[in-house]
């Protein structure tokens, strides 16, 4: 945990808080052209006091009138995630958490693995904090990234792209099986980033950032009007940080730019882009061995601090994308909108060496040779990721037979190409008590193996219609998957497709309960062969079940905003593949099945614009039903917590010389 302080400069004036919750880090030679970039956006972030200053002189007689409200918008009331339509989160049949741009400012979010810590039945951080990638899972399942409703440059080997949240104006996790309306997703969910828009009125922040560690972050962003058809926006952020591990240091380098064209009033095209550079030296989340840390060690505990890697490991990382949404009214009633993206990642870890997190034991007697020696390995690796995707859609409102229909129907395609190679050697030993970082045998050539040469290919057809009987509110939502997976390498192609829906129901009482049920399906491309049929793999399928009910605050005094969340679900995920001894080769046979069973609670709440309330607690049964393996039954799926609650509490001065002083703590 990381002690922050921040000073904040705004349209609005001056702020200052404290804060608690992010991380530190290390020195390394500077780039200049972070510096450069961050400066630029920097520059243009500060025009905003500026052009208030003349306002601001004139209203100086009455400063100590002023009422500071911070967080106006801190508890969601909808979000297109879940529908990509602009349905309320309490019309929506399914669990979805919209963590805000106030929540992440707030609570000082970095990642979106920070940004789940009070979110149920989501697990951030599984790992310890990290500062390449996001590791979350959503009910018991690792779940796909999207960003503004495209499916991220995700391939096999990455699990996120670790684009910085300060770029971003929400973050929404949907819970559940979301291929009715995405295509190829897991059975616990997804997460979509949506990227900060151009407004048409002028404002803008910067920001600086210390703390423990030597934690420096410097930020701004800013939008305004151009002209009376043409808005922009510009972000950039620049962080240069230690980590709770010793000899561990991180840089990143953040610029994002937006433009919207008003075209006219029924025609708008939005332009959308961000580049992100990160460099990380020494081993970011290295394993601890259990002798020293989970149970006691004869030559005593082992500092969490500790580093059993390397200082000269370094993971290098740069990305952009860019891409634009465009819409139109044709009618009151009829509309289209039109999103594209092209993507590019790049990854390079020349140099990974890691402690195993193990004790060496050379005779394998399961005792280990003296508690204080970890091998160490070196695993480099080098990834190259190229994406486009689009979806296209028409949306329809339509009132017939004393019921309104919201309906949306749409095509949408996505190809990635994805090209990696790797190396493993084993590397020197290492004392757990006094470590020596010494010199280390490197890979020639650096990466002298195939990982994977794919190119990927996803369409899909949908169409969902949101009924609405008064109170009532049905949602119905349908769609048909092709993928093709050609393996560049060997030539070879393999094609699976697949038919998915949602059935879902809920009723929203004057009081502001909302009780709903529903039933959703997924499905995964599984690649390869079938050892035992020597059939082609089949898609994994996913199916849910869910009933939960959803409360805000319209029943309640003015002045308090609140949105509780309850849900009681059940996940099977069927054809998974498993492996055995007795199965050959490694590729396995599809015979394996696992069931999440859980419950969670969810509440956001603002009350009078000073206090903010976030809090969840899950309880998630994860189990192994069927494998080829028997060994594995019963088990319970990975970094999957039976329990989890989680509890955060800020409260902001708003009037008064120290308005927009804020303390909080969770």
């Amino acid at each position: 945990m990381v002690k922050q302080i921040e000073a904040q400069v705004s349209g609005a004036g001056w702020g200052a808080g404290a804060s608690m919750g992010a991380e530190p880090r290390q020195k390394r030679p500077r780039r200049s052209l972070s510096a450069a970039l961050l400066l630029g956006a920097a520059g243009l972030a500060m025009l905003a006091p500026a052009a208030m200053a003349q306002e601001g002189a004139e209203e100086a007689d009455s400063v100590q009138d002023t009422i500071v409200v911070i967080a106006p918008n801190y508890v969601p009331t909808d979000g297109a995630t879940a529908n990509k339509a602009n349905i309320p989160l309490m019309e929506t049949p399914q669990s979805v958490s919209v963590i805000t741009r106030d929540q992440i400012d707030l609570l000082s979010f970095v990642d979106a693995q920070q940004a789940v810590r009070y979110t149920s039945g989501v697990f951030g951080e599984n790992y310890g904090p990290d500062l390449r990638f996001d590791f979350v899972t959503v009910r018991g399942f690792t779940p796909k990234q999207y960003i503004d409703g495209l499916a991220a440059p995700v391939s096999t080997a990455i699990y996120s792209v670790g684009v910085d949240l300060y770029a971003f104006e929400s973050f929404d996790v949907l819970k559940g099986p979301a291929s009715a309306l995405y295509g190829s997703s897991p059975p616990g969910g997804l997460y979509n980033q949506v990227s900060r828009r151009p407004e048409q009125e002028f404002s803008g922040e910067i920001q600086a950032k210390y703390g423990s560690d030597d934690y420096k972050q410097i930020a701004g962003t800013v939008t305004g009007p151009l002209s009376d058809t043409v808005s922009y926006s510009l972000t950039g952020l620049y962080r240069d940080r230690e980590a709770e591990r010793d000899l561990v240091s991180a840089e990143r380098t953040l610029i994002a730019p937006a433009i919207t064209f008003d075209i006219s009033p029924d025609t708008k095209l939005i332009g959308l882009a961000y580049f992100q550079s990160d460099e990380v030296l020494g081993d970011t989340n290295g394993f601890l061995p259990v002798y020293g840390t989970l149970l006691p060690n004869p030559l005593g505990e082992i500092d969490p601090s500790t580093n059993l890697g390397d200082p000269n490991s370094r993971f290098e990382r740069d990305q952009w994308s860019i891409g634009y949404e465009f819409l139109h009214n044709f009618s009151d009633t009829l509309s289209f909108t039109s999103n594209t993206k092209w993507s590019d990642y790049e990854e390079d870890t020349p140099v990974g060496i890691y402690g195993g997190g193990g004790l060496v034991d050379a005779d394998f007697d399961g005792t280990p040779d003296d508690y204080r020696t970890v091998q160490q390995y070196n695993f480099s690796y080098k990834e190259a990721v190229e994406s486009v995707a689009t979806d296209n859609r028409f949306a329809l409102d339509w009132d017939a037979g004393g019921a309104t229909h919201q309906i949306i129907a749409g095509l949408d395609y996505r190809k990635v190409d994805n090209k990696a190679d790797y190396g493993f050697i084993f590397a020197n030993t290492i004392d757990l008590f006094d470590p020596v970082y010494a010199p280390q045998a490197t890979l020639e050539p650096g990466y002298p193996s195939a990982y994977n040469d794919q190119t990927l290919k996803q369409t899909g057809l949908y169409v969902q219609d949101h009924i609405g009987l008064g109170k009532l509110f049905f949602t119905v939502s349908a769609r048909q998957d092709w993928v093709t997976v050609e393996n560049n390498a060997a030539s070879t192609e393999q094609d699976q497709e697949s038919f998915t829906y949602r059935l879902g129901a809920n009723y929203l009482f004057d009081s502001g309960f909302a009780p709903y049920v529903s039933y959703a399906t997924s499905f995964e491309p599984v690649l390869g062969t079938d050892s035992v049929t020597m059939r082609e793999f089949d898609p994994s399928e996913g199916e849910q079940i869910e009933a939960g009910v959803k409360y805000d605050a319209r029943g309640l005094p003015e002045g308090y905003e609140l949105l509780l969340t309850g849900a009681i679900y059940k996940i099977k995920q069927s054809n998974i593949v498993s492996t055995a001894p007795s199965v050959t080769p490694v590729f396995g046979t599809q015979t394996g099945e696992v069931e999440v069973n859980g419950i969670e609670f969810e509440a956001v709440s603002r009350i009078n614009d000073a206090l903010s309330i976030n809090a969840s607690y899950s309880y998630t049964d994860s189990e192994v039903t069927e494998s080829s393996t028997p060994e594995e039954i019963g088990a319970e799926l990975p970094v999957t917590p039976e329990s989890k609650a989680s509890l955060f509490v800020d409260y902001t001065l708003r009037y008064g010389p120290l308005a927009g002083l804020g303390f909080g703590g969770g």
